[in-house]
């Protein structure tokens, strides 16, 4: 396997565009009370704000994938969520379901009480063959840790068997657990998979600012609810730059 890139010291240059910051985002509709009115007007938000996905419950899949046709948005759905204790046939069905109906990004639930009882060749096992069926499809398979429930030891462990079952990338947790993405954990991530998997957080990205520190500590993804808000703050503060470096003296 690859080594990977593991910088001293994690610097990533500036966001400088509205794409560089909106194609980060997963919008979440993920919430167990949406209605159908509102997964609608969640997946027009999307397209209009451009975002990365709409990640959405995997009842609501069809009318993700049609919604979003046409758009550079892509419809992503989740498989053993929120929990992850569902039986690897089933997690696989789930995957199969969803791929076979246009979701190109899936979200996966690790088994977290076989990672708590460290069964990890279960847990490899299990991501594995998701990652497979994802790939052999052309879509992208996200893992999820739930971190709020790990030791940072069996953090570092499923980050290593994502890598060694080439996950696209590893991610925090799933919004609804007693905590999201903290610093500590995305820096041990990302720390630990380097260049091989990317880095999602999920659950506490409710703000521009907390956006901009997930990307400098090294996301490429995040999930949000909150993504109108977000990506208004973020063209304001975009336009303000702008009419700085237009007011600004030249040299002498």
């Amino acid at each position: 396997m690859t080594e990977p890139t593991l910088p001293s010291q994690l610097s990533r240059p500036p966001l400088a565009t509205y794409e560089g910051l909106a194609k980060m985002v997963d919008h979440s509709l993920l919430r167990p009370e949406l209605n159908d009115d509102q997964i609608d007007a969640g997946c027009r938000l999307a397209v209009e704000y451009n975002v990365a996905s709409v990640c959405g419950r995997p009842s609501d899949a069809d009318r993700i994938v049609h919604l979003l046709e046409g758009s550079t948005v892509a419809p992503s759905s989740v498989v053993g969520f929120p929990h992850g204790g569902a039986t690897m046939a089933v997690k696989l069905y789930e995957t199969r379901d969803m791929l076979r109906r246009g979701i190109t990004e899936v979200d996966m639930v690790l088994n977290i009480g076989k990672l708590l009882s460290r069964q990890f060749q279960y847990v490899e096992a299990e991501i594995d063959e998701i990652a497979r069926a994802c790939h052999d499809a052309g879509a992208i398979v996200k893992v999820i840790f739930e971190n709020a429930y790990l030791t940072d030891d069996l953090k570092v462990a499923a980050c290593e068997v994502c890598m060694r079952c080439r996950a696209d990338f590893v991610k925090t947790s799933t919004g609804f657990a007693p905590s999201g993405a903290t610093p500590a954990d995305l820096t041990l991530m990302k720390r630990t998979v380097g260049n091989i998997c990317r880095v999602k957080a999920a659950g506490g990205v409710r703000t521009l600012e907390s956006a901009l520190e997930v990307y400098a500590l090294g996301c490429d993804r995040f999930g949000a609810t909150r993504s109108k808000e977000i990506l208004d703050d973020w063209r304001a503060r975009l336009a303000q730059a702008t009419a700085t470096a237009v007011g600004a003296p030249g040299p002498a």
